[in-house]
């Protein structure tokens, strides 16, 4: 949003304008464009490897990215599978290209050759995400092919020497936290500016290899190591970018949403509001994640891009979402429930079987920490054999063990234990726009206000922090004044620098 960016967002192309959440701009595309894949990855939600039945022809993918441009969008992600398998990819970049919308595409590395990165280069490619999943042995063992990680490694540093902007993507499961560390110290090293972090999910190979899921409870461990790497990337010229699964509130929702603006946090699911999802064969989904089961609103060799987009209403679930409607279980009773919705649409559905309820929530793992509680997942249904196939997991909610809640550092949970003076808020809609309320327009998001006292965020109309109890007027003010006194110190220190410069 426009008072909520910083001038480094307005220059990225997917970050959002108000306008653009009002007129419902499909701002960023993300596009499978073959479902051929040459490795055999654990977590694949689409069970990539062979072409999808019925991918769509040059022809069509050409027209396809002219409607996305007719539409207004300003980045487009190509994926697949693996994007260069096609034969026909670099006439699709170029397309894109043409049309002045930002191309990037994202790949697990395993040949691409320097004559494929020279050939993109020549289309137009504005940049490489290369998928590292930890060091070499976790990430050639979840990636099912002996040699991936060495690949992978050097598709990023021959990127770079080409002089494309390059980034890395990591999905983070149960085994992935101790590879962390080391892992970013190598991908700067390759010379990598931009790392994205997202949780993997339970959805197609991934329900078939549970055990390399990351329990929910487990979040109060990763959380503070995320933002002490994300710190540290920071200071040595990596920003790592939380996919929409990380989150939600907490201590670092700043880091997380607003690269440290505090202005910036979490505001709900995108899906079909500023997103679009493309399967190979012209399904069109609110989010490429999304199984296409229940979720796929068309087919490009039906309707017309914008019909879809605009009228179709599975494209418009996330856009009509509401609290007493969609949410359930600890989500339908949270403080945030009506700014966060329930976080990653796909996260909640492809684990339970229904949207509203999401156990991968920081400020949730640490409520219920400072109960002596906790949340697991056990699969109770296998996924089918079709791309992002779901299953079923039932949420266990237990007893922290003694032992390991009397080693919790008390810094990783909130201030106060949670009451009842955190209720549900529903923030008015502001107007009575009939075509906000059928989804025909986009709804402007909740903003919420800082607690200087515990640094969580809280409703403008509080005036004592339900978290920690803070006087939050009192609070900001004693914030001002030490600010205050902290930039005046600066200055005295830079004045007195000055003096020290001899004159030339």
């Amino acid at each position: 949003m426009p008072d909520g960016q910083t001038p480094a967002e307005r220059a990225i192309p997917r970050a959002r304008s108000l306008d653009d959440i009002v007129d419902l701009v499909p701002v960023h595309v993300v596009w499978e464009i073959t479902l051929a894949c040459n490795l055999k990855c654990q977590h694949c939600g689409s069970r990539a490897g062979h072409v999808r039945k019925g991918e769509l022809s040059t022809a069509e993918c050409l027209d396809l990215v002219d409607q996305m441009a007719r539409l207004g969008t300003r980045e487009v992600t190509l994926i697949g599978g693996e994007a260069y398998l096609r034969r026909d990819w670099l006439e699709i970049l170029a397309r894109v290209r043409a049309h002045g919308i930002l191309c990037l595409i994202q790949t697990g590395g395993r040949n691409l050759t320097d004559t494929r990165l020279e050939a993109a280069i020549a289309a137009g490619i504005n940049g490489i995400g290369v998928s590292i999943d930890g060091l070499a042995p976790l990430h050639d063992r979840l990636r099912g092919v002996p040699g991936s990680f060495d690949q992978a490694m050097s598709a990023l540093t021959r990127a770079k020497a080409a002089g494309l902007s390059i980034s890395v993507n990591t999905q983070i499961g149960a085994e992935t936290m101790e590879d962390l560390p080391e892992l970013m110290d190598r991908i700067i090293a390759a010379g990598a500016t931009h790392w994205q972090i997202q949780m993997t999910v339970a959805m197609g190979n991934a329900v078939d290899n549970p055990d390399i899921l990351l329990q929910p409870y487990r979040l109060i461990e990763l959380m503070p190591l995320l933002a002490r790497l994300y710190r540290e990337g920071a200071r040595r010229g990596l920003t790592m970018v939380v996919g929409n699964n990380i989150g939600y509130f907490g201590p670092y929702e700043s880091l997380w949403r607003g690269f440290g603006n505090e202005a910036v946090h979490w505001t709900g699911c995108a899906a079909g509001q500023n997103v679009i999802g493309i399967e190979a064969d012209g399904t069109i989904k609110g989010c490429p994640s999304l199984a296409t089961q229940g979720y796929a609103a068309g087919n490009i060799r039906d309707l017309a891009l914008a019909d879809i987009w605009r009228n179709q209403e599975a494209m418009a679930f996330g856009r009509t979402r509401s609290v007493e409607k969609d949410l359930w279980g600890y989500c339908r009773s949270c403080y945030y429930a009506d700014v966060c919705r329930a976080g990653c649409t796909w996260t909640s559905d492809s684990l339970l079987g229904r949207r509203g309820n999401n156990p991968y929530c920081h400020y949730r793992v640490r409520d219920l920490a400072k109960k002596g509680r906790r949340e697991r997942v056990v699969k109770i249904r296998e996924a089918g054999p079709e791309s992002f196939a779901v299953g079923e997991f039932a949420l266990i909610e237990e007893a922290i063990p003694p032992e390991e809640l009397a080693a919790l550092p008390q810094d990783r949970l909130p201030a106060i234990s949670a009451t009842d003076s955190r209720p549900v808020h529903i923030a008015p809609e502001g107007d009575d726009d009939p075509a906000r309320a059928a989804g025909a327009r986009g709804r402007i998001p909740p903003h919420l206000d800082l607690c200087r006292s515990c640094h969580e965020y809280v409703w403008p109309h509080e005036t004592d922090c339900p978290h920690c109890g803070a006087d939050i007027a009192a609070a900001a003010a004693a914030y001002a004044a030490r600010l205050a006194e902290v930039q005046a110190l600066a200055a005295r220190i830079r004045a007195r620098l000055d003096e020290a410069v001899p004159e030339v």
